[in-house]
């Protein structure tokens, strides 16, 4: 869809259809796509069409829902969110923006009369509101800085919204005489973090809603270089108000440099908004505590817990407290997975969100008899769950389509998809067929192991075949959507994906998920060997044409792989991956994160898990590679740093492997930007095709 039009257009009745610019320029859209498909295959292009859905937010009774939805635009290269209402049961869709502006964050408010969002209308992202028919647009927050979330308190009178406090002096600051200077001073740990340099940290921040402006702004952490919620993922999650706007709940783990750098101890804090002060609900509990929620009727808090600290993929517990007597509930003691997100029913039930087997599905909690029953089951992940007059409303996906909202039926586990966002793409493309099976690991156990297959496979044909490598470690392995690491995009090339849940990876209970830390290069090395050995003698696989991919923990994986894997593979393909491990351990900024997978220090010749650890870094097996490799890397990637990918190009080079680097200077761990997504999709199939394609041509491959 195509449409100019200069600033933010509300799809009232009155105006509905038509154009209206509330600014200077006009600019083009970027709104939905009318993908061009041929022959039912999925592209790149054509991955880059799909609308992608957002979490849906329920009126207070539950009748209708409110959601973003991004469109992509390759041509302009960036991305636009607009905002949709619908009621819960899928009927009335209605498109509430349509801008060239961002909008996000809606939610709710004065009793379901009008929705509020963030919107960068005006340089900087903002509070709204509207009608949800589409008019009476305000603009309420006038701040020089983003507002990075909010949520209005439930009686409507105040907003606790988040926004960036400066916490470090720049060279300027410091020697007024330099303005130009651009070195900056750094002093402790934490100076960078994920894709940045630490200059300023999140604050929550609650101010009065007046007429139509916020007036005596307070920030709940004032004078203290903390961060609430936690980057640089946390978000609105991470904190809550009360039922009775008296209490707002937030998270923080109240440590800066070196100490922050090395634990993971978060605590869940009770701010009084009337007297400001500040009570540590779960102090004496040492791992990541997060994401609170009171009850329905404010005498409960639940939250998410893991256990010790320094261990970021620890089991995530759910808990609550009664916030009378103080007693606290573990109530997912005697169930062996992860809990990834939770809803109140009421005071007294809870749904909650949980990777189980290579899947994520829906669970129902009972807090009088701690009973945890299974709402839902199939080849698919939840992402989110609420509950809306006696259904769930739940953002789900698989390996076969991207995430849309679906209404669940609590007694059946019955799903019907209600935002129907891509169902026209999805009804003229041709998805590979998903298989699970069930693979013996070396040393005996049973593995997960999802194979999908081409387009109008044909058992009769051989297939070259990838090895899909997870990241994380500690990520499951599971039926995710991503426009990166697509699996049915690999099937529509041409190949047979073999994605393993090896070992390291949660859904398969904790002595699984556990044995890979300290273990690098061990047991989950041979669970990947023994998959690809499985499928390799499938009639329909050519085993002369394996190759193997993966990014982060599975660019690892490749990197180590590519040293012992003993001719099984005729190419690989690293994606932001460590390559020396030695070099990795200084280079990192989450210490707690090296410290816990990889065993310590290097230097701590007394450790023998750190020393097995470094015996088996990637780089030690360089001698032995044989195989074509390609590498790439982004240039902003402060957790794997882009000298990881450049030594192992490097490496390949000189031992006159073929090889091909990638670099990207404006990404990160991930590739988000559209055009070099797409580049890295051309890319990574011009690389395969290349070796595991040999009758096929380098101009058939561009």
């Amino acid at each position: 869809m195509s449409i100019l039009l200069g600033g933010l257009l509300a799809c009232n009745p009155s105006t509905e259809g038509t154009n209206k610019s509330r600014g200077n320029e006009a600019s083009e859209i970027i709104g939905k796509v009318e993908a061009t498909i041929a022959k039912d295959i999925m592209t790149p292009e054509v991955l880059y069409s799909f609308g992608r859905v957002g979490g849906p937010i329920l009126s207070p009774d539950g009748s209708r829902l409110v959601y973003p939805v991004t469109y992509v635009s390759i041509d302009q290269n960036k991305t636009n969110a607009e905002l949709f209402v619908m009621k819960s049961d899928g009927s009335e869709k209605k498109q509430l923006t349509i801008t060239n502006t961002q909008e996000s964050n809606p939610q709710w408010i004065d009793g379901g009369k009008k929705i509020a969002f963030l919107s960068n209308e005006t340089g900087t992202s903002q509070i709204w509101s509207i009608n949800p028919d589409g008019g009476g647009m305000k603009q309420l927050s006038r701040f020089g800085e983003d507002i990075e979330g909010f949520a209005f308190s439930p009686d409507g009178t105040k907003v606790l919204f988040i926004k960036q406090v400066k916490t470090t002096q720049t060279a300027a600051d410091r020697y007024p005489d330099l303005p130009a200077a651009t070195g900056r001073v750094v002093d402790d740990l934490m100076y960078k973090h994920w894709d940045h340099w630490v200059a300023s940290v999140p604050h929550p921040f609650v101010a009065d809603l007046v007429g139509n402006k916020l007036e005596n702004v307070k920030d709940l952490l004032e004078g203290e270089p903390f961060e609430a919620p936690m980057a640089p993922f946390g978000g609105m999650e991470q904190l809550a108000w009360s039922p009775d706007s008296k209490t707002i709940a937030y998270t923080s783990r109240k440590k800066t440099g070196k100490e922050y750098s090395l634990s993971t101890n978060s605590d869940i804090f009770l701010y009084d908004v009337a007297s400001g002060q500040a009570r540590n609900i779960t102090e004496g509990m040492e791992g990541y505590d997060t994401n609170p929620q009171f009850s329905p009727d404010g005498t409960k808090i639940a939250w998410l817990s893991m256990e010790r600290d320094g261990y970021e993929s620890d089991k995530n517990r759910l808990f609550v407290m009664d916030l009378t007597t103080g007693e606290k509930t573990y109530l997912t003691q005697d169930f062996d997975y992860n809990t990834d997100a939770f809803s109140w029913e009421n005071n007294n039930t809870l749904y909650i969100v949980t990777p189980v087997q290579g899947t994520t599905q829906l669970y129902k909690v009972e807090l009088n008899t701690l009973a945890i029953t299974p709402i839902t089951k199939g080849y698919h992940d939840y992402t989110s769950v609420a509950v809306a007059n006696g259904k769930l409303i739940a953002g789900r996906q698989s390996l076969s389509q991207p995430t849309e909202l679906y209404s669940v039926d609590i007694a059946t586990g019955e799903a019907t998809n209600i935002s129907q966002e891509n169902t026209e793409i999805l009804a003229n493309l041709t998805m590979g067929r998903v298989e699970e099976r069930w693979i013996e690991t070396t040393d005996g156990k049973q593995m997960l192991t999802w194979v999908v297959y081409p387009p109008h496979f044909d058992p009769s044909k051989k297939y070259p075949a990838l090895l899909y490598c997870q990241g994380g470690p500690q990520s499951m392995v599971s039926q995710f959507w991503s426009y990166r690491w697509n699996l049915q995009m690999m099937a529509a090339n041409g190949y047979i994906v073999v994605a393993p849940n090896r070992r390291g990876l949660p859904g398969f209970g904790q002595e699984w998920l556990e044995q890979i830390s300290g273990d690098y290069g061990g047991q989950n090395m041979k669970d990947y060997l023994a998959a690809i050995d499985a499928l390799a003698k499938e009639s329909f696989i050519d085993e002369t044409r394996l190759g193997c991919t993966g990014a982060s923990y599975g660019g690892f994986s490749v990197y180590w792989l590519a040293g012992n894997h003993n001719g099984r593979f005729k190419a690989f393909l690293s994606h932001a991956g460590i390559f020396n491990l030695e070099a990795q351990y200084l280079e990192t900024e989450e210490m707690w994160f090296a410290n816990w997978d990889l065993g310590g220090p290097y230097w701590d010749t007394s450790n023998a898990t750190a020393q097995r650890t470094y015996a088996n870094s990637p780089h030690r097996f360089v001698e032995k590679w044989d195989t074509p490799i390609m590498i790439t890397h982004g240039e902003l990637d402060y957790r794997i740093l882009a000298s990881q990918g450049m030594m192992a190009f490097n490496a390949a080079q000189l031992r006159g492997i073929p090889s091909r680097m990638l670099i990207f200077p404006n990404e990160n761990h991930w590739i988000s930007k559209p055009q070099n997504g797409v580049l890295f999709q051309r890319e990574f199939f011009r690389w395969f095709n290349q070796w595991l394609k040999p009758g096929q041509s380098a101009a058939a491959t561009e």
